[in-house]
């Protein structure tokens, strides 16, 4: 589909981000546990705990960039009033 106008391209471009948004933020969840798995059953080995809590950060990171980049975006709609029929997922605010 070729977009004709610029609607139809953000559009199209919101509707390429918000999977990957979503694949991102689900990988970022299944690396902090696989590093908290790996924290616990292998707490003897010490490379093993390092590598955990290595895991653990990142998946926080992932984690926290996530909820940071929907907070925004809520924030901007919100705040600039734009239609929610964009399709961006936002998080439940009360007004």
């Amino acid at each position: 589909m070729t977009p004709t106008n610029v609607k139809e391209l953000v559009n199209l471009f919101i509707g390429i981000i918000n999977p990957l948004l979503l694949l991102i933020a689900g990988a970022s969840l299944l690396i902090f546990f696989k590093g908290l798995a790996a924290f616990i059953f292998k707490s003897g080995d010490e490379k093993a705990l390092e590598e955990g809590k290595g895991l653990m950060t990142w998946g926080l990171v992932g984690l926290f960039v996530m909820v940071s980049l929907w907070g925004i975006l809520s924030f901007a709609y919100t705040s600039l009033a734009l239609p929610k029929s964009l399709g961006i997922p936002l998080l439940p605010h009360s007004k």
